[in-house]
C-alpha cells in the first residue's frame, strides 16, 4: 500500500480547519403542543391512560348502572379515539352498601403490577366525604383476548363525613418499585392524602398505617380548599405530584388549572419552582385557559414513553360547557415540565 505524504503547510492548514470547525450544538427540544384530536373525545372527564400492545386505553369519569361504568376509549396514535365499552355493566354489590346514593363510578386510576392491571376508581356523591375507593383487576386489556375479565376486588379505602378531614376519591398509584407501591388520593377539605399499598392484594398496606399529607390549600374562600387530582411520576431523580387546583364542573365557567410540586421523596415535601410546600399551598402551574376558547384544563395524568412525555386532561369547549379530552405532549425544561397552550 502506498501512502502519500502532504506537505507541511497544507497539514497545519487542515489541522488549523479541525480545530477550528465549530462545535457540535445541543439540539432544542421541540416546543410541546396541544394535540389534534378526533372521533369520541366530548363527555369525558377525569381521563387516565395506559398502553398495552400497540393500542392506548382512556378510562374516565362516566357511565350509570345498567348502561355501563366507567368508559373506556382507544387509539393506536393517540389522536383518534373510539368508544369501546365500559368496564362494568354496573357497581358490585358492596357499593349499595357502602355509599348507597352512589349512582356511577368516578375518576379511575389504571396501572400495571404483580402480573395484572389494576383500575382504582372513586364511588361518592358530590360535595360529600361519604366516599369510598375500590379496585378491579384484569389480565388484559384487550377485550378480545380469552383472559378479558375485570375482577371486583372489593373496597380499598372508606373516608366518612361525620369522621375524617379528608376524602377517599380521586384515586392514583404510584409505583416506586416492586416492593414499594402507594397510593394517593383527595379532594378539598384536608386535601391530598396518601397510604402505603400491599402490592400483593392491592389493597392498604397493614404493616406500615401511616398516611402521608401531600398537599392542601387555605380553605378559607374563595379558594375554599380547593385541591384535588393527584398524579405522581419520577422523573430525573424527583418524583413530581401534579394536582388539579380550582373549580371543575361548571362548564364554561370552570376555573381548573393544573400545578405541580417536586420532592426527593414519594412521601414529600413536595415544593413548588419557588420553594414554597405543597402542604402550605404551593404549586407551580402546569396549565390553565388562556382564552375563551377553552375553560378549565384539570384532572391530569401523565402518560410516560420512550418517545416522550404527554399531559392528559379534560376541558370545557368555551361556547358549549361540554368537557372534552386533551393531550398535550410534555418536555423538561430545568427540572420542571412543561406543556403546551389550549388553542
Amino acid at each position: 500500500m502506498t501512502y502519500t505524504r502532504l506537505p507541511a503547510v497544507a497539514v497545519a492548514a487542515l489541522l488549523a480547519g479541525v480545530l477550528m470547525w465549530p462545535a457540535p450544538q445541543k439540539t432544542a427540544a421541540r416546543a410541546p403542543e396541544v394535540l389534534q384530536l378526533a372521533g369520541d373525545v366530548e363527555n369525558v372527564h377525569d381521563p387516565v391512560i395506559i398502553k398495552e400492545g400497540d393500542t392506548y386505553y382512556v378510562y374516565c369519569t362516566g357511565g350509570r348502572p345498567g348502561q355501563g361504568v366507567i368508559p373506556i376509549r382507544t387509539s393506536k396514535d393517540l389522536h383518534t379515539w373510539t368508544l369501546a365499552g365500559y368496564v362494568m355493566e354496573k357497581l358490585p354489590d358492596w357499593v349499595a352498601t357502602e355509599i348507597p346514593s352512589a349512582m356511577g363510578a368516578w375518576a379511575p386510576d389504571i396501572s400495571f403490577y404483580n402480573g395484572r392491571y389494576h383500575l382504582y376508581y372513586a364511588v361518592s356523591t358530590f360535595g360529600s366525604r361519604n366516599s369510598a375507593i375500590g379496585l378491579t383487576t384484569n389480565e388484559t386489556l384487550d377485550p378480545k383476548s380469552p383472559k378479558y375479565q375485570w375482577v371486583d376486588e372489593g373496597l380499598v379505602l372508606r373516608s366518612y363525613q361525620d369522621k375524617d378531614d379528608w376524602n377517599a376519591i380521586d384515586p392514583n398509584l404510584f409505583i416506586e418499585d416492586k416492593d414499594d407501591v402507594w397510593l394517593n388520593w383527595g379532594s378539598f377539605w384536608g386535601g391530598i392524602k396518601m397510604r402505603r399499598i400491599d402490592p400483593a392484594t392491592g389493597k392498604l398496606s397493614t404493616k406500615d398505617t401511616e398516611m402521608y399529607s401531600l398537599c392542601s390549600r387555605d380553605r378559607a374562600q374563595p379558594i375554599g380548599g380547593s385541591v384535588e387530582a393527584p398524579f405522581i411520576v419520577s422523573h430525573g431523580g424527583y418524583f413530581y405530584l401534579f394536582v388539579s387546583f380550582d373549580r371543575c364542573c361548571r362548564g364554561v365557567n370552570s376555573t381548573y388549572n393544573v400545578v405541580v410540586g417536586r420532592s426527593r421523596k414519594v412521601t414529600g415535601p413536595y415544593v413548588d419552582k419557588d420553594g414554597k410546600p405543597m402542604p402550605e399551598g404551593g404549586g407551580s402551574l402546569v396549565i390553565a385557559s388562556t382564552t375563551p376558547n377553552w375553560k378549565g384544563p384539570g384532572h391530569e395524568a401523565v402518560l410516560q414513553e420512550p418517545g416522550g412525555d404527554y399531559l392528559i386532561f379534560h376541558a370545557y369547549h368555551g361556547t358549549t360547557g361540554r368537557s372534552f379530552l386533551r393531550i398535550s405532549t410534555m418536555i423538561w425544561e430545568d427540572g420542571w415540565p412543561k406543556v403546551g397552550a389550549l388553542p
